[in-house]
């Protein structure tokens, strides 16, 4: 039956590579794959921050260098994403992939057996560049094989549940292997990970390169990766200098200026590193949103709570880590259920708001937390919810903001997915530092610096984070239910839609 001219999205057999009518016959492994490699990646993020005091005691150095161990990562991830994406689409997708594993690898391996500072920070700085590739390039692989709407679903709900769990797992493994075993553990577990996604990989996956390649767009480029620098840079400082120090608003000036510069770019290049097509799509711009507030508010989290579960209630590392285990299980089985069931039925419209609601809620529900409180009564509970709240958001975003996307196009789009969180989480860490740190200063001005004091402006610190946490969820809220479209998501497919009559 003729229902009109318009153009209709078309399906693409699931998990072929670009052109191909053949099902993808080991599309599960590649999930297990891909999810493996995400895991790697997502999980680095926090598993060297449980191992940093035995590394600065080891190697020996200072108390001002222990955040670039950290910021390293997150400088060379978070700047190279998007050309990471458009390599992945321009060389191919599993070249990319195993490209992405092997040097992960091997900067894990050289980080491990770091003597030095400086060869732990450089060890550092190639794991996240060598992340901006694997990561974009793992998403773009399980959206290409994915394409029934039921088995995509599925996939997405368990993929969003690792990337956001990946964080609490990294807290969880970290204490393990610190105090079992030593922090170099930390960096050379990553080995293990990646030759099971190696080998999978030379296995199962398909190359998934488009025939056509276009050039690589240079300006757009370096536009784009010095911008990011900056914009997380910049945030990174404001972490050690004050907001009116140029090396803080100076690096966020340039990074803005650079962006803003790149978006104009973009849509006067002829062949641009991020097509306009990929970002101005409603849902997948409000999908790009969700996941850059949601990662600066889950910081409040991981990182806030993590503290004061050492240093309010005195838990080893090892028990902090499984004192976030209930929020990961809520979380895994909130994506799950939101992918398989809800999203095909309600929409993001109203998962993502609901999650963000929920998200905020747990946040609010810890700045109850105080000297006296307990695990059970006080933060198993708005774990929990959080949890929940961060399922829903992490799964349907993701699904939606590779939903659709034209198959040329899933390495650059599934790399602002990425971007969209490291970018926020930057953010998000730079703000709720500096915050915090000046709600403990203001509670303990004209007061005895006295133990009992400083452990309440300890408190005082992290309810500030909490409450600042909850309004990023707030914003979220609005933003996402303002942006997306109501009802199901439309069928798609990673092709262009065809016009059928």
């Amino acid at each position: 039956m003729v229902r009109s001219s318009e153009p209709v999205p078309t399906r693409q057999p699931s998990g072929a590579p670009p052109g191909t009518g053949a099902q993808h016959e080991h599309r599960w492994w590649v999930l297990a794959v891909v999810g493996t490699a995400q895991l790697m990646v997502v999980l680095d993020a926090t598993i060297v921050n449980i191992a940093l005091p035995s590394a600065q005691q080891d190697l020996g150095f200072s108390d001002g260098n222990r955040q670039w161990i950290v910021t390293a990562y997150a400088l060379a991830f978070g700047s190279l994403l998007l050309l990471g994406g458009r390599v992945a689409d321009l060389v191919g997708r599993k070249a990319v992939f195993v490209a992405g594993l092997v040097g992960f690898a091997g900067a894990s391996a050289i980080g491990g057996a770091a003597n030095s500072f400086g060869m732990l920070v450089a060890a550092r700085a190639l794991q996240g560049a060598f992340g901006a590739l694997l990561a974009p390039a793992a998403l773009s692989l399980l959206t290409t094989t994915f394409q029934d709407s039921k088995e995509r679903a599925k996939a997405f709900g368990i993929y969003g549940a690792i990337a956001g769990a990946g964080g609490a797992v990294g807290l969880l493994l970290g204490g393990v292997l610190t105090e079992y075993l030593d922090w170099r553990y930390c960096l050379y577990v990553n080995l293990l990970f990646a030759v099971l996604a190696i080998t999978g990989g030379a296995r199962f996956l398909h190359g998934g390169r488009p025939a056509e390649r276009p050039r690589l767009d240079v300006p757009g480029t370096v536009l784009a990766c010095v911008g990011l620098f900056c914009i997380v840079y910049g945030f990174s400082n404001a972490e050690t200098h004050a907001w009116g120090d140029v090396q803080t608003w100076g690096f966020l000036v340039a990074g803005a200026v650079l962006l803003a510069a790149f978006a104009w770019w973009q849509a006067r290049a002829a062949h641009p590193l991020l097509p306009l097509r990929v970002v101005l799509d409603r849902d997948r711009g409000a999908s790009f949103a969700a996941m850059f507030l949601a990662g600066a508010g889950m910081f409040g989290v991981f990182l806030f709570l993590t503290y004061y579960l050492q240093q309010i209630l005195a838990y080893s590392p090892v028990k902090t880590g499984l004192a976030f285990l209930p929020m990961v299980i809520c979380m895994v089985i909130a994506s799950v259920v939101a992918t398989n069931s809800l999203l095909p039925r309600f929409g993001a419209k109203v998962l993502v708001p609901i999650g963000m609601a929920l998200a905020g809620a747990g946040m609010a529900w810890l700045t109850r937390l105080g000297l006296d409180s307990t695990y059970a009564a006080h933060v198993l509970g708005p774990l929990m919810v959080a949890g929940l709240g961060m399922g829903f958001i992490f799964a349907c975003a993701m699904n939606l903001a590779t939903a659709g996307i034209a198959a040329r196009d899933a390495g650059v789009g599934s790399a602002m997915v990425n971007t969209s969180q490291q970018v926020g989480g930057s953010i998000g860490t730079a703000l709720l530092n500096t915050l915090a740190t000046t709600a403990a200063a203001n509670y303990l001005a004209g007061r005895q610096p006295t133990p009992e004091a400083q452990a309440t402006a300890a408190i005082e610190s992290y309810s500030t984070a909490y409450w600042w946490s909850a309004a990023f969820f707030a914003v979220g809220l609005v933003v996402t239910l303002l942006l997306y479209r109501p009802g199901p998501p439309a069928p798609h497919s990673s092709e262009e839609p065809a016009v059928h009559v």
